[in-house]
């Protein structure tokens, strides 16, 4: 049988701060594996259960809840302990009423938080690639590593409220100048502001934004903002 290639585990002083692991209690702690989000800003789902929301104690009865089916990310039931749950994934648990959906705060880069049972099926992804293909259709490409063949208008860096697991796209937020943005990386993650203009990219610098964040403006690249809403967010974020 051939083996998977890449490492399921990581030195603990070397995992990312936001997955709120002790860092001294043993060398080493599984890692995330290639899929939806980058490694970087994403939890493997046993960890997830055991070191952020506490739900279990160890490793092996987050394997087991795993295992048996128990965990579903964004609708769909999901039996590896290092599938990646990123930005604005939502996480159901067989037998436990709380719905969560992981959101960038100004104390971590992903928190989770609990929402309606209402909005368990909806998702905010932001638009990262389009590419056209055979037959003049459009793919489009978002944060989250799905893709879907539509016609629909959006632009890269739009936003779009999806319906999970059916990735139906229900609304469109462009992002333009006087909608609503969340920051997701950086020293201002998790604050949310108005945007005042959008600066076109050039040779050496990216795209740009300038940001009106309470009582301050700042500039700051349009990748690490995401479109919430025209005046408010239109799902809960917090």
């Amino acid at each position: 049988m051939v083996s998977i290639s890449g490492s399921k585990k990581l030195k603990r002083q070397m995992a990312p701060q936001f997955w709120g692991i002790a860092r001294k209690s043993k060398r080493f702690v599984i890692t995330v594996r290639p899929g939806p989000h980058k490694k970087d800003y994403a939890i493997p789902t046993a960890v997830f259960l055991r070191d952020t929301l506490k739900i279990v104690t160890t490793l092996r009865e987050a394997k087991t809840s795993i295992y048996s089916g128990k965990v579903k990310i964004d609708g769909v039931v999901r039996k590896s302990l290092h599938h990646a749950i990123g930005l604005m994934d939502v996480v159901e648990l067989e037998n436990v009423p709380d719905v969560y959906r992981l959101v960038p705060s100004e104390e971590k880069l992903l928190k989770p938080i609990k929402i309606n049972e209402s909005e368990k099926s909806k998702k905010l992804v932001r638009v990262v690639s389009k590419t056209t293909i055979s037959k003049g259709k459009m793919q489009i490409g978002f944060h989250d590593g799905r893709s879907i063949i539509s016609d629909t208008k959006v632009n890269v860096g739009d936003t779009c409220l999806m319906q999970t697991p059916d990735q139906k796209i229900l609304e469109i937020i462009k992002l333009e100048a006087g909608c609503q943005c969340l920051v997701t990386h950086g020293i201002n993650t998790g604050q949310i502001g108005k945007i005042e203009t959008i600066e076109e990219g050039t040779f050496i610098l990216p795209k740009r934004v300038v940001l009106i964040l309470g009582d301050r403006k700042i500039e700051i690249p349009a990748d690490i903002v995401m479109a919430i809403g025209k005046e408010e967010p239109v799902i809960q974020l917090k």
